[in-house]
């Protein structure tokens, strides 16, 4: 489950309802240091893990996301590590400095599960000095990359969606299924690169539509709509625009052999985990046919 408080209902709620209401290995991916105090965080770990022990994994990183929707840029790696080292330690029962001074973990017993409270961590690793952080710290890696990563625990997030008999990569049906995902890269230079804005398809269009639909203090509201979970109706045009053969690539979208091949290469890479993000008009019904595909 993702932790972007400006775009999704809060992540612990969610986590504690699934537990009730499923026997599934639930996650977070990711949370994000700024968004809630450490200790707040350790609290609610160790709340989940009386619920359901052993059942949750949670990802740590720097907020891409969670604080680009908030006109934010990405916390630095040492930020992040820092807090993962500071939940790491308080889940243990250690003494840990934070904002500097002495914290604890000091709930009475029964009030909270006995430390230590170990729980798997993982880290959102995107290039080599963040894959290094996580060699150092954390329990596996998330990533959006088949290569190899020296670590036992390897996730790999996917975006995409079958091709049925006959469809290609410009059918409606494919780009509502990935339109979410395929429009995130304007969004992204609008908000910290908007020159390069004009050298992709109808940029400067997009952005002049985008700009007059907020105040100039709220673009990046405009900006963000539907970010991740719907195209927006300013979005559209760039659906139109999306270009054919990079998809292929940069999503996982293929007939249902080429993309068991695709997983099957992963696999042998050391990914030893897909996390599949489905969007679009009917994510249930995606994710059901990718996990019948993938993990029969």
């Amino acid at each position: 489950m993702y932790d972007s408080a400006a775009v999704y209902e809060d992540i612990f709620i969610w986590l504690a309802r699934l537990a009730e209401l499923t026997d599934a290995q639930l996650g977070a991916a990711v949370l994000v240091p700024n968004l809630r105090h450490v200790m707040t965080v350790a609290s609610a770990i160790a709340t989940l893990e009386d619920l359901a022990p052993g059942r949750f994994v949670y990802g740590l990183g720097t907020g891409e996301s969670a604080r680009t929707v908030l006109n934010k840029k990405r916390l630095s790696l040492a930020t992040t590590r820092r807090y993962l080292e500071q939940l790491r330690g308080l889940l243990r029962g250690d003494v840990v400095e934070i904002d500097g001074e002495r914290c604890q973990m000091i709930h009475w017993p029964g009030l909270a599960p006995a430390r230590p409270i170990d729980v798997p961590l993982l880290w959102s690793a995107f290039g080599p000095k963040s894959l290094a952080v996580a060699q150092e710290t954390a329990d596996g890696v998330m990533t959006v990359s088949d290569e190899p990563t020296g670590l036992a625990w390897n996730v790999r997030m996917i975006n995409g969606t079958i091709l049925d008999d006959g469809e290609d990569l410009t059918s409606p049906r494919v780009k509502a299924a990935i339109g979410p995902w395929l429009v995130l890269p304007y969004h992204s230079l609008a908000q910290w690169k908007p020159d390069a804005l004009d050298r992709l398809p109808r940029g400067a269009e997009w952005i002049a539509q985008s700009k007059v639909a907020r105040s100039p203090g709220e673009l990046h509201l405009a900006l963000h709509e539907g970010h991740a979970t719907h195209v927006n109706a300013r979005d559209e045009m760039l659906l139109e625009v999306a270009p054919e053969i990079p998809l292929r690539g940069a999503f996982w979208i293929d007939t249902p052999d080429a993309l068991r091949a695709r997983a099957e290469h992963a696999a042998r890479n050391g990914i030893t985990e897909l996390l599949y993000a489905p969007v679009g008009p009917d994510a249930a019904d995606e994710l059901r046919r990718m996990a019948a595909l993938l993990a029969g």
